[in-house]
């Protein structure tokens, strides 16, 4: 049986080094075809020394020379630079899937490519989905191209509708841990700090989706990403803030019975069974333990302490290009705020403005996506105060 050859674009994050491991485990299933990362040079060099994938890709130009002069050793390993190279290389041939692991709105273009080319997408840049998924969903029955969701929460609504074919889904019960300040007050959520806000309770996660976690924006955009993933409407998607983070989502039907996914926060399940549908392959690690579970607990979020939330449904609800506008500003004011350029409610301060002041376009082309998001970036970085 021949390896499904698979491309990591963002091999270098949490989620790519976590897919190498699966791979790893599998090597009699898996074999990576081509890894990418946008500045790490040397733990790409390093992964590609392990892994022999048939080419690299580095997104920053400016560091292709040293990332080529890491690899003299290896002339049988091709590498490239450039958000052009992202584009091209997925649609090698030889390519069987495409982890989309890439942070940002940077993924967009080179799933795109790859959809076009009719790979199957497992997908965890959730950007993706929340600034085209429109588009993206359109371009995925037209050239028929299988999208898999690799963020725990769709995973788990995935495999909760394995089996069940064309029942109604009621709900969706969407599960946010609730972040680092889920019991701090609007006092104290103001004097949060970065080193405050990187300390996240149960997962362990890359610094922009971890401050997405803090402000609950991260939850934002898996509504937006579960809309068009499975086909439902806001009012469908339910937030339930469940600390233990063991019932990773769930879903209601029609005739009230609820099937959820649980399981220890281990994002190498997701991604394995991305890998492996519809099959489920061993995996080594840490079982759920119900006994040890001594509880498990649901509360409602609060809108008003983390508005980031409710701005998603907000931009969820008029559409458009609105909620590409709400990502473009949080990317900003998200390294605004790992820089120390900006407060921690400052950046729902500056998201907000930005919506208000960006052009609203009701019905968006690939080229307006790519208009808005440059002005949607330049008013939120001109909205930037010094502290």
């Amino acid at each position: 049986m021949n390896k499904k050859q698979i491309a990591i674009l963002g091999s270098t994050g949490s989620i790519g080094t976590q897919a190498l491991e699966v791979i790893d485990e599998h090597s009699d299933l898996y074999e990576v075809y081509c890894l990418t990362a946008n500045n790490k040079v040397e733990l790409l060099a390093e992964q590609a020394h392990r892994f022999s994938p048939a080419a690299i890709v580095i997104a920053n130009e400016a560091r292709y020379d040293e990332l080529k002069a890491l690899m003299h050793d290896r002339p049988d390993i091709k590498v490239y630079a450039g958000a052009r190279a992202l584009d091209e290389i997925v649609e090698a041939d030889p390519i069987d899937m495409v982890l989309t692991a890439m942070v940002g709105f940077a993924g967009l273009t080179p799933t795109i490519h790859a959809i076009k080319a009719h790979k199957t997408i497992c997908l965890a840049n959730k950007e993706t989905l929340v600034v085209a998924g429109e588009l993206i969903c359109r371009l995925s029955q037209e050239y028929r191209a299988s999208i898999l969701p690799v963020d725990s929460e769709h995973s788990a609504i995935f495999q909760s509708l394995v089996g069940e074919d064309q029942n109604e889904i009621d709900k969706i019960l969407l599960t946010a841990s609730g972040g680092p300040f889920r019991t701090k007050t609007m006092e104290e959520i103001a004097r949060v700090t970065k080193a405050d806000a990187l300390r996240h309770p149960t997962w362990d996660m890359g610094a922009k989706i971890t401050i997405d976690s803090a402000s609950m924006m991260n939850k934002g955009f898996e509504v937006i990403e579960a809309k068009w993933l499975f086909g439902v409407e806001a009012s469908q998607i339910q937030v339930l803030v469940h600390p233990q983070s063991i019932v990773h989502s769930a879903v209601q039907f029609q005739d009230g019975s609820v099937k959820a996914q649980l399981g220890v926060p281990d994002m190498r399940l997701p991604i394995q069974y991305a890998f492996s549908f519809p099959q489920r392959l061993p995996l080594s690690g840490e079982r759920l333990d119900l006994f040890k579970a001594q509880k498990l607990e649901f509360f409602e979020p609060d809108l008003q302490k983390f508005r980031c939330l409710a701005m998603a449904y907000e931009a969820l609800g008029r559409g458009g290009n609105m909620p590409c506008i709400v990502n473009a500003a949080n990317e900003i004011v998200n390294r605004a705020f790992l820089e120390d350029r900006c407060s921690f409610l400052q950046m729902g301060d500056i998201i907000a403005e930005t919506m208000q002041r960006a052009t609203f376009i009701k019905t968006p082309t690939l080229d307006d996506y790519m208009q808005t998001d440059a002005e949607a970036r330049r008013i939120a970085t001109e909205l930037l105060r010094p502290l």
